[in-house]
């Protein structure tokens, strides 16, 4: 509690914040006829922001700020830009919000009260962000108290407690929570005040398993030294590391004045330690880009998006810029523009032959360009499929070219013709585009032109194959014609026509590069993508073709569920860049690697990996409207990797406790290509009588993971953080 007055402090001192706590009248905006006048503030708990819903105030609603993905300056978004008027851009700001709800577009009275709201609200969210798990279950633990003081006295009583107790997802009989009650009234006041407050939330927080731990190690004088540190990092942590970095986490994370001037780390630093990232299941020497960005594009898998105009399905969903806007600053770096014939002369962007809306090429071209770089600074990579006439693909060419300006690729790096692709680090910034082009490459150099501007490509292989996907009773012969402004652009990624992998090995140049629909796979520079028939815009499993060493593996980013959150896992170490650095077994052109045949090789380097799933922390509801849903969890740890080592294991369930259940289950897996595998651990509400409900779940590399005594931080099922809950494992890999 004593954490979170310090937070509010902290927040409540600044005067950005104390305008947002005050709040104010905003015009929201959701179409040219619908804008109506809305009080917004900021509650007091500092993470709620109150919305008024009704002229009358009488219906009101608010939304949290973890629910906010960012907060944007101007007409940012495809609504403002749609319904205001560019005189209105300094008063305008939008809330992003993560997952499907809509944007909350808005219009303040002036500019300064606009970008006040925009710094105030950026302020907190990076507050917020900044609590560590431990901090943040502090505050949740907090406000769920609050809420359970119904009269807000301060003070609890026995009734409030076992509301609170419900609160935090914890189902206790009326004995227990009686006996806890007696426990902590030491004043025999019938109520909970001051200090036994406090001594009901240490009884409560109590784990057990941690005293242990800490019990097992501090063998100076009941605390835990900087050379007892030293052992159990090099021990149990299987850390390389000196007595000079344990006494460094000493200063760093002991809460107590006494203990850190004596070099001594107490229990509270100890948890404190362990819920950093110094303590998480995550290696943080790869949080940051760590890998050889200098090697050529094709030894790396790139983040890539299939259909990325889409907001929902195949068929009637609507098209957006939106939607590449969430797909670049999740740091894809391979987007997807299906290109078709507009109205006005205008190319537009949508799925052909169905009912999805269509945006402009122009408006997905400027998104793009303001958004591209945003968390990622390594190229991008525009997938055209290519539909248009002679006369918008002209147009097309235009718009690439003055809206991108020297971001765009148009030569070659270098002053010959190259032999192999640049690195990303050679093309930070830049945009190299995706397609058909009607003469080699080296017609750069040369000033080779061609005199039919007009000329007839062979089709453009991924357009083609999509559309007789959706038309499959006509078979399509046609050729498509190329505006040599569009075939000049195209440098480092010329689509080509496949044939079979030995045509293309003998007579491809290495900047050539074949699309192939999910049920084929090869190991040349390639890009997959899913099956036309999968309408409701659902993914396959991209494991197997990672494992077969495609690079551009195209995924529905729009798609929440297993496999792109397999996905967020691939891409999660070196710096979250979109660009992972293939094995070298995978990089060598004279690899004999069969995922599925597994011989001798240097990609055999056999680990017995040894989990333990110990317990989980402040699980949260999945039924919040029924106040006595409480989660039976269960802990599922799923293995992706070449197919000798797939593998499943769980846990049995606890009944009604979400909030600090213990399993202590071990598990154990022969991992035979650990660079390949992904490890994931996903958390359920059990149930007998039907499917179980997703409550949380954490995937990552095993390259990247921890030995020792960690904690699981737990996504949504969007990938979201869910700050106050976690897992603690045990995990160890061991050479075989």
């Amino acid at each position: 509690i004593a954490q979170h007055e310090r937070v509010s402090k902290k927040i409540l001192g600044d005067p950005d914040l104390q305008f947002l706590l005050k709040g104010g009248d905003l015009l929201k905006v959701k179409s040219r006829s619908w804008r109506k006048t809305r009080y917004f503030r900021l509650n007091e708990d500092c993470k709620t922001v109150w919305q008024q819903t009704s002229k009358t105030f009488k219906s009101d609603s608010s939304f949290s700020l973890e629910d906010m993905d960012s907060v944007r300056y101007g007409r940012q978004t495809e609504g403002l830009q749609k319904y205001t008027d560019s005189s209105a851009d300094d008063r305008c700001f939008s809330i992003i919000f993560k997952g499907r709800r809509k944007n909350l577009d808005l219009i303040a009275s002036s500019k300064e009260e606009a970008k006040r709201w925009v710094s105030g609200l950026e302020k907190v969210m990076t507050v917020m962000h900044s609590l560590n798990r431990q901090q943040n279950s502090e505050h949740w633990i907090y406000n769920c108290m609050r809420k359970a003081d119904k009269n807000a006295d301060n003070k609890m009583s026995l009734k409030e407690l076992k509301h609170f107790l419900r609160q935090i997802n914890i189902e206790v009989d009326d004995s227990y929570a009686e006996m806890l009650f007696k426990k902590c009234d030491t004043s025999n006041s019938g109520t909970l005040e001051g200090s036994e407050i406090k001594h009901f939330y240490d009884l409560l927080t109590y784990r057990e398993e941690m005293d242990a731990i800490y019990g097992k190690y501090a063998s100076t004088n009941g605390q835990i030294s900087s050379s007892d540190l030293l052992n159990f990092l090099q021990k149990e942590q299987k850390e390389p590391v000196s007595l000079e970095h344990a006494k460094k986490l000493i200063e760093k994370y002991e809460v107590d004045e006494t203990s850190k001037q004596n070099t001594y780390m107490s229990k509270d630093g100890f948890l404190v330690y362990l819920n950093h990232e110094e303590g998480s299941i995550f290696n943080p020497a790869h949080k940051p880009i760590y890998q050889d960005m200098h090697r050529p594009l094709n030894h790396y898998f790139i983040s890539s998006s299939h259909n990325t105009y889409l907001m929902e399905d195949q068929l009637k969903g609507p098209s957006s810029t939106e939607a590449y806007i969430k797909a670049l600053v999740k740091s894809c770096r391979c987007v997807e523009l299906d290109c078709w014939d507009g109205a006005n002369g205008e190319p537009v962007i949508y799925h052909g032959h169905t009912l999805t809306s269509k945006v402009l090429f122009k408006d997905v071209i400027k998104a793009i360009k303001e958004y591209a770089f945003k968390t990622s600074q390594y190229p991008v990579i525009l997938s055209l499929e290519n539909h248009c006439s002679i006369e918008q693909q002209k147009i097309m060419a235009h718009h690439l070219t003055s809206i991108l300006g020297s971001a765009l690729l148009t030569q070659p790096l270098g002053h010959q013709m190259p032999n192999t692709f640049p690195g990303p680090e050679e093309l930070k910034g830049r945009f190299l585009i995706k397609g058909k082009r009607l003469n080699k490459l080296d017609a750069a150099f040369n000033n080779n032109t061609t005199d039919d501007v007009d000329s007839v490509s062979e089709e453009d292989e991924a357009a083609e194959l999509k559309e007789a996907e959706q038309k499959p009773k006509e078979k399509s012969s046609k050729k498509i014609k190329l505006a040599k402004e569009l075939s000049d652009l195209v440098i480092y990624c010329k689509s080509v026509h496949f044939s079979n992998f030995e045509h293309s090995r003998d007579y491809h140049a290495f900047y050539e590069m074949a699309s192939f629909k999910e049920s084929k796979k090869g190991l040349k520079y390639n890009r997959i993508y899913p099956a036309g028939s999968r309408t409701d815009s659902s993914n396959y499993n991209p494991v197997p073709l990672w494992n077969a060493g495609c690079q551009i593996v195209a995924l529905n980013f729009q798609t929440p569920g297993k496999e792109m959150d397999l996905n967020q896992a691939r891409f999660l170490p070196n710096g979250k860049c979109g660009y992972i650095l293939k094995p070298e077994f995978q990089r060598d052109p004279a690899s004999q690697f069969d995922p599925k045949n597994l011989r001798v090789g240097p990609w055999l380097k056999k680990k017995t990996l040894h989990v333990m799933i110990i317990s989980a922390q402040q699980l949260p509801k999945i039924n919040k409207d029924k106040q006595k849903s409480i989660v039976d969890p269960q802990v599922r740890v799923e293995i992706y990797g070449v197919p000798d080592d797939n593998a499943s294991k769980q846990t049995h369930h606890i009944d009604n406790n979400g909030f600090n259940p213990v399993w202590n289950t071990k598990f154990q897996f022969t991992i035979h290509v650990p660079e390949l595998a992904l490890v994931r651990f996903v958390v359920e509400d059990y149930d007998a009588a039907s499917p179980n409900d997703l409550v949380g779940l954490y995937t990552l590399p095993f390259t990247s993971m921890q030995n020792g005594y960690r904690h699981v931080p737990l996504l949504t099922k969007r990938g979201n953080l869910i700050p106050s809950a976690g897992l603690f494992v045990h995990i160890m890999a061991l050479d075989v």
